[in-house]
């Protein structure tokens, strides 16, 4: 099995969690909406996740809708106790499944109760606020209004820590002034590295970053790259990228996912990977 203790820990809110986590989003339907083809396979990755030393689940309400906290919750419920459940608010999903945005203060209430109930917890450990601005990606606006609200709800105990999602690094700034923020997760890997900058701050301020898509983003000649490398060491492309994407800074958390055991195992086994000084300049030049 593998050790994901090689990997190292980094604190995400007030618990040092493993580097390498897993991210729920597969175990909904096509298109993360409805439910999945096998459901008894869903339950059995996250039963192996957690077996394989996983610590931190990476999940929303808005996945299904509400069929992977669902799933999460017949898999995992009563939670180990040291499990730490990160969710997403600021997006509702259309009749259609539609990513809307849902960002108000009522809004960001409605979701977090939605969160707890088909979660069966009283409390929730982290809360990502996703900004909706442009569905598809990071824009600039104020955060003040849902942000509020979310402090609002950790005054009542409803959540314990804030995150941010699909931000600026204005809105970082914003939001830091605003609450106690212990994680930021954005679109980045080894194509898209636009974030480069703001890893390093949060790094400093003892900040996680979770890179979300680690395979996303590649032209052919780019997953030529990757794959040449990984087929040098015996490994998966997604495990070089995921190798790269742990090196790159201490504060990174990955949250690969997967619906099936076979390739959990194998996301997992990045942990253990440590790049050749080749490997990494192939990589790097992409």
């Amino acid at each position: 099995m593998t050790n994901l203790a090689r990997a190292g820990t980094f604190k995400l809110g007030d618990r040092l969690v493993h580097r390498v986590g897993y991210g729920a989003m597969q175990l909904a339907g096509p298109g993360v909406f409805g439910p999945p083809r096998d459901r008894g396979a869903a339950i059995a990755v996250l039963r192996e996740a957690v077996a394989a030393g996983v610590d931190h689940i990476d999940t929303s309400d808005a996945y299904g809708p509400h069929v992977t906290n669902q799933i999460l919750r017949e898999a995992l419920h009563p939670y180990p106790k040291d499990l730490v459940i990160v969710t997403k608010v600021g997006a509702e999903r259309g009749p259609q499944g539609s990513w809307d945005p849902a960002m108000s203060p009522s809004a960001i209430r409605r979701q977090v109760d939605d969160n707890l109930r088909n979660l069966g917890v009283d409390t929730l450990d982290v809360v990502n606020l996703r900004a909706m601005f442009d569905t598809m990606g990071p824009a600039e606006g104020s955060i003040e209004a849902p942000l509020a609200a979310l402090v609002e709800l950790q005054r009542e105990g409803k959540l314990r820590h804030i995150g941010l999602s699909n931000v600026t690094r204005n809105q970082v700034e914003e939001g830091r002034a605003i609450a106690s923020i212990v994680s930021v997760q954005n679109h980045y890997n080894i194509a898209h590295r636009s974030d480069d900058a703001l890893i390093d701050s949060l790094a400093a301020a003892g900040i996680a970053y979770v890179p979300f898509f680690p395979l996303g983003g590649f032209s052919p000649l780019q997953s030529t790259t990757l794959s040449d490398v990984a087929t040098k060491l015996g490994v998966t492309p997604m495990q070089v990228a995921l190798a790269w994407l742990l090196r790159r800074a201490p504060n990174v958390l990955l949250i690969p996912g997967t619906s099936s055991v076979e390739h959990l195992r194998e996301n997992l086994a990045a942990a253990e990977l440590d790049l050749p000084a080749d490997a990494v300049r192939a990589v790097d030049s992409l």
